[in-house]
């Protein structure tokens, strides 16, 4: 038997056939307990609901120390005593009041738990003061390994941001570290030097001018928003504004740079707007009007912070000048402007509840550049734009990761997460109803933590397809569904292989010239061909391979 292959995606990973064959298991990591007390709904955790943050801190440059106080306000929903915070080493705390009183607290690595005097009542609204201080981890490789980046701007001003994701909030500032429980406003106190600007999330209520040479920043979040998503953003920051007008009304959009870098602001932060009127149109309304949209320029690559985007392309095209898609349509735009802004709709509108469905945040916002180009450039560009980020696939391990160990599943979350939902459009086989159910998604799931069963089954139901096998074959496993298709004696043959149990996705084909649509699932079908031409091209938007075999 000869055997003829045609790959039809693009991509420089070389396909095991072989060692693909069924569903995989989940990676053999060993976790521990520091582990499940970060990632899992703990009973210390699960008994109150958070409501409200006070963070107010004070950063010091000169010896890269951060100390404050949050301040939480919560509502009981269980009769318990005992109340788990997260902080982690090398910060401390140094103290917990509550009703005027001093509360015992023990640390177990990066978990305190607080032991509470006064009794916890079911529906009762309690609040607590935490005091804490220290050296936080120093970013490393920032947004990757994040943590607290020191640096210096061109002058020899001090340059600070936070970046925390998958790492955690923790790691600078106490709170609850998991990301089920969204705190629903907050206010945000940073005290800096006086001759620098701190720039965090929400709107700035007020700037008080200390007589010790500093001043104190207050900002207000009127929205819910993750732990990961409130930041510190400390430089020599000048501001310039616009007002864009939406589907809500006028949107207040500032940005905030350095100094020396306003002019080239000017000109390319001309994306932003651009950004806001595809994505409103793609997703729905800015999901935070109350709060504004800021940009803001950091010392690392950029980051989704909510409303309170961080910023660091070097005001350039693409990512760093570079086209990740490698089809040309990436130079089109500055990639940090338009992906870390499509996380407003996906990561900061809907939030993940474990990280290990992470890819609800980047598949979404991965998918959401070719949607962009899409709106400026016409529906072939941003399929092209889609299709050439393929070449970066690893299917190294399976997208979803394991449950309440805060772990995150492959980096494919990125770009393989795209071309499924790319795949998915097809199955819908129409635009809009494609865009009703990417904006339904922002509107039913509207400032929510969900988990992926419920994107799954709102996104089956209004495409009115039961994608539950194309979901477990793209996020579950590192298998790409393979048609395997023969011509003999006037019948086509075809199946699915390298796929799941009851894998049934229909595919798009053009056979002997003419556009069809295929129903294979993991057995043989057959179909008659009126033709003598034994010809078969699969539709390259779909991400699945070709096996022609020859007999």
């Amino acid at each position: 038997m000869k055997k003829c292959f045609s790959v039809i995606f693009f991509t420089a990973f070389v396909f095991n056939y072989a060692s693909a064959q069924g569903l995989l298991n989940k990676s053999e990591m060993a976790f521990t307990r520091q582990d499940t007390l970060r990632g899992s709904i703990t009973k210390e955790r699960a008994w109150w609901d958070l409501k409200y943050y006070h963070l107010d801190v004070k950063v010091n440059p000169k010896d890269s120390t951060i100390t404050g106080s949050n301040t939480i306000r919560y509502t009981v929903l269980q009769d318990y005593n005992k109340m788990q915070i997260d902080l982690q080493k090398p910060m401390d705390i140094y103290k917990v009041i509550q009703d005027g009183k001093e509360l015992k607290f023990e640390r177990e690595g990066n978990v305190f738990f607080i032991q509470l005097i006064a009794s916890q009542k079911v529906g009762e609204v309690k609040e607590l003061k935490i005091f804490f201080g220290g050296k936080p981890k120093v970013a490393v490789r920032p947004p990757w390994d994040g943590g607290i980046t020191w640096k210096k701007d061109s002058k020899g001003n001090d340059f600070i941001a936070s970046s925390c994701q998958g790492l955690g909030a923790s790691v600078w500032w106490p709170c609850k570290d998991h990301m089920y429980d969204e705190v629903e406003n907050m206010l945000i106190s940073v005290n800096v030097p006086e001759h620098l600007m701190d720039v965090s999330n929400g709107r700035l209520q007020s700037v008080k001018k200390l007589k010790d040479g500093t001043k104190t920043y207050n900002w207000y979040v009127a929205n819910p928003i993750n732990n990961y998503g409130v930041n510190i953003n400390v430089g020599d920051y000048v501001n310039f504004s616009e007002k864009y007008k939406g589907e809500k009304g006028d949107l207040d959009c500032n940005y905030y740079v350095l100094r020396e870098n306003l002019e080239k602001a000017k000109i390319q932060f001309k994306d932003a707007p651009r950004m806001l009127k595809a994505f409103e149109h793609w997703f729905g309304p800015y999901p935070f009007y109350e709060d504004s949209y800021k940009l803001v320029e950091a010392p690392y690559l950029g980051m989704e912070h909510q409303s309170s985007v961080t910023y660091g392309n070097e005001y350039k095209n693409g990512y760093l000048g570079r086209d990740l898609s490698g089809t040309g349509w990436g130079l089109k735009f500055d990639f940090i402007i338009i992906h870390e802004s499509g996380h407003e709709w996906f990561a900061n509108n809907i939030t993940y509840k474990d990280i290990a469905d992470m890819w609800v945040h980047e598949s979404f916002t991965n998918y959401s550049e070719s949607l962009f180009v899409e709106y400026y450039y016409g529906k072939d560009a941003g399929a092209e734009y889609v299709r050439g980020c393929r070449k970066v696939i690893r299917n190294d391990k399976p997208i979803i990761g394991n449950y309440d160990v805060n772990n995150e599943g492959s980096g494919d979350m990125y770009q393989k997460g795209a071309n499924m939902l790319h795949t998915i459009r097809q199955l819908v086989n129409n635009d809009e109803k494609w865009r009703a159910i990417l904006r339904g998604l922002n509107a039913t799931f509207y400032h929510q933590t969900v988990t992926t069963q419920q994107i799954e089954n709102y996104m089956s139901k209004e495409a009115g397809i039961n994608l539950t096998p194309v979901f477990d074959q793209y996020l579950r496993t590192t298998m790409i569904p393979t048609l395997e298709y023969y011509f003999k004696g006037g019948q086509l043959a075809y199946r699915w292989s390298n796929a799941v149990a009851g894998f049934n996705m229909p595919v798009k084909v053009t056979l002997n010239g003419v556009e069809t649509w295929l129903k294979p699932v993991t057995e043989w079908s057959n179909l008659k061909v009126e033709s003598e031409k034994t010809d078969l091209k699969l539709d390259i938007n779909f991400y699945v391979s070709e096996f022609n075999i020859t007999k």
